[in-house]
């Protein structure tokens, strides 16, 4: 991971790994539309730097959903390894 920091990994690859998104250019097709925010702030850019604590808010898939990210991930795995990538957060 370059530029951002070992502690840190790109908002489109993040929503790829966490499985919220099939590829990552549909991650960053969503975030470029206005559709994700991290920390409460409108993103635009798919190599927007998420660490670990950051609160991520995805409005896709006809819902919206607010996740506290705990882990930065790897690889995109198994559906079991990205749900621990995140909590959801109730609001």
């Amino acid at each position: 991971m370059s530029g951002a920091g070992a502690g840190a990994i790109r908002l489109d690859r993040w929503l790829h790994h966490a499985r919220l998104f099939r590829t990552r250019t549909l991650a960053a097709d969503a975030i470029a539309g206005g559709g994700i925010r991290v920390n409460g702030q409108p993103c635009s850019k798919p190599a927007q730097p998420v660490r670990h604590g950051d609160t991520v808010t995805v409005s896709a898939h006809g819902r919206v959903r607010v996740l506290r990210v705990l882990l930065l991930g790897e690889r995109r795995g198994p559906a079991s390894e990205a749900a621990a990538l995140y909590e959801e957060i109730a609001f």
